[in-house]
């Protein structure tokens, strides 16, 4: 039997919901309080791009995982996403250099959003990372929305040294990402820095030299990808949006979302109190499953992570994992109520189990889409 939620629009249909309530009175009941019900959000995926050559991955290879990466996009787009995002991490079986996929997407794709989240700065080249960023933005027709942060534990010990970075005198690897984070930034803005050569090998400008190609709005798309109130803080005062992952560093020992939505609040106070003149993105990740048939169930209807878990970075930062959601849908849409970081941002990205295959995400996906999103106004 079917039922339906009804939203300001039209009723949306939910496998297992058994009684079709036609009233506002009765929703409430159901559901809860339904003051803030209609809050729009863009909708993304995030993949982590892992590949493994074992029988029940999709993804056998790094030409499996870029390639159906590209395909994943068009499908999301072609859905009514709004973004796609990806994760990037060195030295392991998942996505590492993300501009050479973020340029194929875009070059695939006409709408939806394309991203990562994030980039570990530890490994970067400002000023290269600024000409590939550039092109990549040009060739999407401006679509780029880059998370960056200082990086996350690794599969190696200080992998950065193997690219030829070391931290200057008196400063730690977390500070040499945000050095080359603010180096990013500032290289984005387009002013000039290099001196011309005065017998150059093409006719040069006037004045001094800026990197190209060179997009004129890609510095307000850039995000920071923020493990705590305080680096949330500073990338508002450097003018960055905010993404915040299923993984924040436990500063008060209250639950993920409640933790999530004091850092956002800490993020636009920061950004008022900066004198910033845009309205700032702000992201949170969330894993999300409905489950509406036989597969679903087999894939995540036992053993879900209902509650956040608690480890330990390394030996002094204790972390909080956020919790998973998996579920029928009307189940699913009384949880994400209750998630109040959701509610605070504007954009919600939906990590995939992109092992599973293009065609399995985009139905979770779609499912999302409309057994989920509609009733809770993100839609």
């Amino acid at each position: 039997m079917r039922g339906c939620i009804l939203s300001a629009r039209r009723y949306y249909f939910v496998p297992q919901l058994h009684h079709c309530r036609k009233g506002w009175d009765s929703i409430r009941e159901s559901l809860g309080d339904v003051r803030d019900l209609y809050s729009m959000k863009k909708i993304g995926f995030l993949s982590f791009g892992h590949w493994a050559p074992s029988p029940q991955s999709r993804t056998q290879s790094g030409a499996d995982a870029l390639l159906q990466s590209i395909d994943l996009a068009v499908e999301a787009e072609r859905l009514g996403m709004d973004g796609a995002f990806f994760r990037v991490h060195h030295f392991a079986q998942q996505l590492a250099s993300p501009f050479p996929l973020l340029a194929a997407v875009g070059a695939k794709t006409r709408k939806i959003e394309i991203g990562t989240a994030v980039i570990d700065m530890r490994y970067e080249n400002p000023h290269y990372m600024a000409e590939d960023a550039g092109a990549a933005d040009l060739i999407s027709g401006g679509r780029l929305q880059l998370g960056i942060s200082r990086g996350s534990p690794e599969q190696v010990i200080d992998g950065w040294r193997y690219f030829g970075y070391h931290p200057m005198e008196g400063e730690d690897d977390a500070g040499m990402g945000r050095r080359h984070a603010e180096e990013f930034l500032e290289l984005l803005r387009g002013k000039g820095f290099a001196q011309p050569n005065p017998r150059p090998m093409f006719t040069n400008p006037p004045g001094l030299l800026r990197l190209e190609p060179y997009s004129a709005t890609l510095r307000d798309r850039i995000w920071w990808g923020s493990a705590s109130n305080a680096t949330a803080a500073w990338a508002a005062k450097l003018g960055m949006n905010l993404q915040s992952s299923t993984l924040k560093f436990d500063e008060t020992g209250e639950p993920l979302h409640i933790q999530q939505a004091a850092q956002i609040r800490a993020f636009r106070a920061a950004w008022k109190d900066a004198g910033q003149k845009r309205t700032p993105r702000i992201s949170v990740s969330r894993s999300i499953f409905p489950l509406l048939d036989d597969q679903d169930r087999r894939y995540f209807g036992r053993g879900s992570q209902e509650e956040d878990t608690i480890g330990f970075l390394d030996e002094n930062t204790r972390a909080i994992f956020g919790r998973s959601y998996a579920a029928e849908p009307y189940i699913l849409i009384k949880q994400l109520r209750k998630d109040e970081a959701i509610e605070e941002a504007d954009t919600l990205l939906l990590t995939v189990p992109n092992q599973l295959g293009v065609a399995y995400n985009a139905h979770v996906m779609e499912a999302i889409l409309t057994t989920v999103a509609p009733a809770l106004g993100w839609r």
